[in-house]
């Protein structure tokens, strides 16, 4: 059976990792497959909304890094190593112009953890937790963790876990707003479902463009902030979804979007 499944269900895409003996933790190839797929995803005008879960009890434990450590290296290998794997996947997940979401079913740790940080809503089953894990190795967190966690906690909060990398159970995720919702783990697909399935109906170009500039807008000053906002509006008033949407408000009733 495949390390990673990849679903179409109506309008969704559903991108299972499934290699539940190590906690679904990535190898470069599943890593690149992942990758491939979501850019399929965002490609499609068919898809509408991605759903990202794993099998077994983890979510994903990482990296997998059995066989990594050792051998010869130069000065540069493991930046490039870094900037061609873990962040460029991290960067799939913000880039998708469709909605992703995060069940998270279990354990997330290190790069894991980023990954379900980086999706753009995160539903957790209540035996999930996330684990900064670099610390107990020795390791400076990677897969683009110092810039998700201060933007979604502060830097006091992501440098509470990052310190001392103790397991985040799923409700003080939730407290702390790393988490949308907790669910009973029995309910945690047919909330994933439920949540994607109502994405899907949506205005697909509009949720792309609030989705690019919710994530910008803490890297940009208060003018470049507005000009994207105009630029965003000057597209999306001219998509077939935004015309319906005035319409449907005009005539009084339900819009019916096509993600066009």
């Amino acid at each position: 059976m495949s390390e990673l499944q990849a679903d179409r269900n109506g309008k969704v895409t559903h991108l299972t990792l499934n290699r539940p003996e190590s906690l679904n933790a990535l190898t470069p190839d599943l890593r690149d497959r992942l990758i491939d797929l979501l850019g399929r995803a965002s490609a499609d005008p068919d898809v509408r909304a991605v759903v990202l879960t794993g099998t077994g009890r983890g979510f994903c434990a990482g990296a997998d890094l059995r066989g990594g450590a050792g051998g010869d290296r130069v000065t540069g290998d493991v930046a490039r190593t870094l900037r061609q794997g873990a962040q460029r996947l991290i960067a799939a997940v913000l880039d998708c112009e469709k909605p992703v979401i995060a069940a998270v079913n279990g354990t997330a740790a290190g790069l894991g953890a980023h990954l379900a940080f980086a999706c753009d809503l995160v539903l957790a089953a209540e035996s999930a937790r996330f684990i900064e894990v670099f610390v107990r190795r020795g390791l400076v967190p990677d897969a683009a963790g110092a810039y998700l966690l201060p933007r979604l906690l502060g830097p006091q909060r992501a440098k509470e876990l990052m310190f001392f990398g103790d397991a985040l159970p799923a409700a003080d995720a939730a407290r702390l707003g790393l988490v949308n919702r907790v669910v009973p783990d029995a309910d945690l697909e047919k909330t994933a479902r439920a949540w994607a399935t109502r994405l899907a109906c949506g205005p697909t170009r509009s949720l792309a463009l609030t989705k690019h500039l919710v994530n910008t807008s803490l890297d940009t000053d208060r003018a470049t902030a507005f000009a994207a906002e105009a630029w965003a509006q000057e597209i999306n008033m001219r998509t077939e979804d935004a015309q319906e949407g005035l319409r449907a408000f005009v005539e009084r009733r339900e819009a019916g979007f096509r993600g066009r």
